[in-house]
């Protein structure tokens, strides 16, 4: 299945950022990816050649060195209004890949998702924008191989901008997006945006 899904207007259901309505403060936020992050910058300096794809299987676990992210991750399908669905809110450690689409480390771009925060606090995915070009994202699959991408970049797009081909389309090596809200924050409408991480595949373990 082509790991676009026509309609998907926006990355990410459910950006209320239900942790900073409650405690009524704009102040501490999540980190916003820097200009030097972006594509427009140029490419990373860790020009790591591109590993040859794997064959389909699920994820079971990813983690982040640089950030300390090390998550457990669930299958997820779409929401009622075609945007991409999330782990239930309630759990802050749970990141979860779109099942329909491509599994990480397959050939495509394997779509990965998770809150930013939740009523208790920064959830999995709070630290997303602060990775640099050249961090690591390891995936351990059913298989019981673990896939290793390189971060190639991380942008933020606002949810009326947000580039669906860049994002969704297909690749002719196995990549990875990780995504979380971000952008601006209101109290009455939540993120205004997502936060993408980029990657390609460069090893296997």
């Amino acid at each position: 299945m082509s790991n676009r899904s026509k309609g998907w207007g926006i990355a990410v259901a459910a950006c209320v950022g239900l942790w900073l309505v409650q405690n009524g403060s704009q102040d501490i936020t999540p980190p916003v990816p820097s200009a030097a992050q972006a594509f427009a910058a140029g490419p990373s300096v860790h020009t790591d050649a591109a590993a040859d794809p794997l064959p389909p299987s699920a994820p079971v676990r990813l983690r982040i060195p640089e950030t300390d992210v090390d998550t457990p991750m669930m299958r997820l399908g779409l929401a009622a209004n075609g945007t991409l669905d999330v782990p239930p809110a309630g759990d802050r450690n749970l990141a979860g890949w779109y099942g329909d689409g491509i599994t990480p480390g397959a050939k495509g771009a394997a779509i990965v998702a998770g809150h930013v925060d939740n009523a208790q606090g920064p959830a999995v995915f709070y630290t997303l924008g602060a990775l640099k070009k050249g961090h690591r994202i390891e995936v351990d699959r059913q298989d019981g191989r673990t896939a290793v991408f390189t971060v190639d970049a991380v942008e933020v797009y606002a949810n009326e901008e947000f580039p669906d081909k860049k994002v969704y389309g297909e690749t002719d090596r196995a990549e990875i997006r990780v995504i979380t809200c971000g952008g601006g924050f209101s109290k009455k409408n939540g993120y205004q945006g997502n936060v993408v991480a980029f990657g390609h595949l460069i090893g296997v373990r």
